[in-house]
């Protein structure tokens, strides 16, 4: 089913986070820099180097493991993991986080149409609430409504979809999830209700 009607359809529409509202690399790679930026003033080490190898290992083989191949590249010492993971976790970003332009468009129009807007969003809960508030929202912030698989157990587990139709008083025939893995898929036909993947908005293969 196409987006326009799902519009009509539907009365909630559930969205990931990353890849989803807009691209995760725009995040990290970003975390990437302000790492690179913190080793060079701890350990003299040239940032630009540092920065130019994460963003080619991100590239080419994901974010796995990316501070050990870092570390070993430059010699960087391990009790640098935990600055890592803390930025990581609670960067403040140079530039804000920007929505595709036509999942944007998508989320305007759910709420000009007067349904409800859902986050159900994977990962590290105090590192995706940092994402969502460096989003540039557009004035969609007022009609969202977030919820972590942390409060509930990680997708493709139905209990998270489960708490928002109870909490909402909402029916499997009235949801829709948007999503950009395999998990979220897999969590809506568990839990019964019809499942878009991001790409279908974007218009993308």
């Amino acid at each position: 089913m196409m987006p326009e009607q799902l519009l009509k359809d539907k009365q909630a529409f559930v969205f990931e986070l990353d890849n989803v509202i807009y691209p995760e690399k725009d995040y990290l790679l970003q975390v990437y820099y302000l790492f690179a930026q913190f080793i060079e003033y701890g350990e003299q080490l040239n940032a630009s180097d540092i920065v130019k190898y994460m963003q080619e290992q991100y590239l080419a083989e994901g974010p796995e493991n990316l501070f050990e191949k870092t570390a070993a590249e430059f010699k960087i010492p391990e009790k640098y993991k935990l600055n890592f993971d803390l930025v990581m976790q609670n960067a403040k970003l140079p530039l804000k986080l920007l929505i595709y332009n036509k999942a944007l468009t998508f989320m305007q129009e759910i709420v000009a149409a007067g349904k409800q807007v859902f986050l159900f969003v994977d990962g590290d809960a105090i590192m995706q609430l940092n994402k969502i508030r460096q989003v540039e929202w557009n004035g969609l912030e007022k009609n969202l409504i977030v919820y972590f698989s942390e409060e509930s157990e990680p997708k493709p587990s139905t209990k998270g979809i489960e708490m928002i139709l109870e909490r909402h008083k909402l029916t499997p025939t009235q949801v829709v999830m948007i999503g950009a893995k395999a998990a979220d898929q897999e969590c809506a036909v568990n839990a019964k209700i019809e499942y878009l993947p991001i790409e279908a908005i974007l218009g993308e293969k």
